[in-house]
């Protein structure tokens, strides 16, 4: 991820932004924003909606929890965060059952989610 004209050379006064998790969750919402406007008009409401507000949330959670009292609850928000990315997974599949996207990219959005759920129960572990 490219620096960021603010924060270049300073040291970072959110916690969050240091976190690879929150990186990789910005970079997942980007790709699935990228991807669902391809989805039919009629979907705007529905379906584009509800993945895309989940994949907005897993960046979300994780900023909102780092800055909370306690690595207990950090932790809790991390695991809905988890949560949301198997939201956007499963949207995947309802996409791909609509014919909005192909199998390929089905199949790559499963990864990213995969490798993505991954990092943050990994780092979830660091912190218990």
């Amino acid at each position: 991820m490219r620096d960021k004209p603010h924060t270049k050379g300073v040291n970072l006064p959110f916690r969050f932004e240091g976190l690879e998790i929150w990186q990789r969750a910005r970079e997942f919402s980007a790709k699935i924003h990228d991807m669902t406007t391809k989805f039919p008009r009629q979907e705007l409401y529905a379906l584009t909606d509800q993945i895309n507000r989940a994949s907005d949330a897993v960046a979300l959670l994780i900023a909102e929890g780092s800055g909370l009292q306690t690595d207990a609850l950090f932790s809790h928000r991390l695991g809905l965060a988890v949560g949301e990315v198997f939201e956007v997974v499963s949207g995947s599949f309802l996409a791909h059952d609509r014919k909005y996207i192909t199998a390929e990219q089905q199949a790559e959005i499963y990864e990213w989610g995969d490798a993505l759920a991954r990092k943050i129960n990994a780092f979830r572990k660091t912190l218990k």
